[in-house]
């Protein structure tokens, strides 16, 4: 029980994370492309996670611990899975309102334990009922205002079921490796895959990157850095379909900092919305009747 308590904290803290980055995302994206944004932001995650990783040796050692093949494998397969999931995003952002993206991208929470069946992970009933009040929440606070359907938001979909795919092989590979180590390859690993799109794509400018420095670095070390790494940690310790339901708390967080920090108003509606997913989140914890 301790053990899940301390996940359910490490997810809790990176999703707080993830929802005050999202304004430093908004306001970086002002000035640079999405695939110039990820490039950067992951590889001062990697500056940052490097020697970070030096603080958690582990019970292989520092060194022996990176000679590590099963790291690399499953950091290159995690970063693949991310870096679809994060790309797939970027670009549906282009179409479609970021108030429906946020809705859309969260539907990781449904399709986890649907995709989990098919790997034999069967989720508790309490996670498979908090799925009700979770869909509804996030609708009521993401979509009340905005309509129709393009072709960004079956790109957000994609985006989703790319997350679902991250969250699963997460939960498959982190068993015995170092959550700091498997993340800093992960950030890596996404680093390589976003410069040629950048470079094919989008026009590199040093100056405009270097007057993001704030948003990337907030995003790069700590939702990058120390978020995806508590995502590791708490995934270890909490099954998939109740941590995806931890984690679709960061619109609730980005709602809630846009709030505090933005001065943005919050409706009636809104704040239903996150009323509903809190409630799902503590009914997905909540023991299971044998």
């Amino acid at each position: 029980m301790k053990k899940q308590l301390s996940g359910v904290f490490a997810l809790l803290g990176a999703t707080v994370i993830w929802g005050s980055a999202f304004i430093a995302q908004s306001v970086g994206m002002d000035k640079i492309g999405p695939f110039t944004f990820q490039a950067v932001r992951c590889f001062l995650a990697v500056l940052f996670l490097l020697p970070a990783s030096a603080l958690f040796p582990g019970e292989k050692g520092f060194w022996e611990s990176w000679k590590d093949p099963q790291l690399w494998r499953s950091g290159l397969i995690c970063g693949l899975a991310l870096f679809a999931a994060s790309s797939l995003q970027q670009i549906g952002l282009i179409y479609t309102d970021a108030s429906k993206a946020g809705f859309l991208t969260a539907m990781y929470i449904v399709f986890v334990p649907f995709l989990g069946l098919f790997i034999g992970q069967k989720p508790g009933r309490n996670a498979m009922l908090s799925l009700i009040p979770a869909v509804v929440g996030l609708y009521l606070l993401s979509c009340t205002s905005v309509s129709g359907i393009n072709k960004g938001d079956v790109l957000l979909l994609l985006c989703a079921m790319s997350f679902s795919v991250q969250i699963l092989l997460i939960d498959r590979h982190c068993a015995g490796l170092d959550g700091v180590k498997l993340n800093c390859v992960q950030a890596l690993v996404v680093t390589v895959l976003s410069i040629p799109f950048a470079l094919l794509t989008e026009s590199i400018n040093g100056a405009l990157i270097l007057s993001c420095w704030l948003p990337l670095g907030y995003a790069g070390v700590l939702s990058m850095g120390v978020a995806y790494s508590l995502q590791i940690v708490g995934q270890k310790r909490v099954a998939p379909a109740a941590a995806a339901l931890l984690m679709s708390l960061e619109s609730v967080f980005a709602a809630l900092f846009g709030w505090l920090l933005l001065h943005e108003t919050m409706t009636g509606t809104e704040m239903l919305g996150c009323a509903l997913v809190f409630s799902a989140v503590v009914i997905s914890q909540l023991p299971e009747r044998r």
